[in-house]
């Protein structure tokens, strides 16, 4: 019988980001999305501001998401910096992406807003472990262009979004991850 302990540090080992290109056409359920959503809920937060707020985007909502990227680089990208592949890229992405979460961070006031973000992250690492014991592929990605997506996402004057959370079934083989040793990143003070 594994302990909670050997459970946890399997998955949290196997975590990997898994990107679009190796999603395949499999619909993630909703109570899959809502699995993974819950256990956000229970990151760390001083203060108990729970800053994190998340817009699901699934089946046509995906086309207008890449559609926006795609308007919002095209208008703000001088033209002798406009790439056609990368314009392309957003309309591809989130069209091989079966759900996209927008993360986005709700400033309170009441703490700094770095730990606001930090707690985000600490939620969306929950995130990310869930949808990996769930043998569901992710990956958070934040292009710039995150920066302009208040109107498409309908976000309130004290929210941001800090990225995007492609979600899909995938094929791909586990893969030992390549860390360096945790001694190297450690000190020790016991007197």
């Amino acid at each position: 019988m594994s302990t909670n302990y050997e459970i946890v540090s399997k998955v949290i080992k196997e975590r990997r980001s898994i990107f679009p290109a190796s999603y395949i056409k499999k619909e993630i359920p909703v109570e899959v999305i809502n699995q993974i959503l819950e256990t956000a809920n229970y990151a760390p937060t001083h203060k108990l501001t729970e800053p994190w707020r998340f817009v699901v985007i699934r089946k046509a909502g995906l086309a207008r998401l890449g559609e926006e990227l795609g308007r919002l680089y095209k208008a703000l990208v001088s033209p002798q910096q406009f790439l056609q592949k990368k314009y392309d890229s957003f309309a591809e992405k989130t069209g091989q992406a079966d759900c996209i979460i927008a993360i986005n961070m709700q400033v309170s006031g009441k703490i700094p807003e770095w730990e606001e973000l930090a707690a985000v992250a600490c939620a969306v690492q929950n995130m990310a472990i869930t949808a990996e014991s769930l043998k569901v592929g992710a990956y958070w990605s934040s292009p710039p262009l995150i920066d302009d997506l208040d109107d498409f996402l309908n976000l309130k004057a004290n929210e941001k979004c800090i990225g995007l959370f492609y979600m899909g079934y995938h094929n791909e083989k586990p893969w030992t991850t390549n860390r360096g040793p945790m001694s190297e990143k450690v000190s020790w003070i016991e007197e």
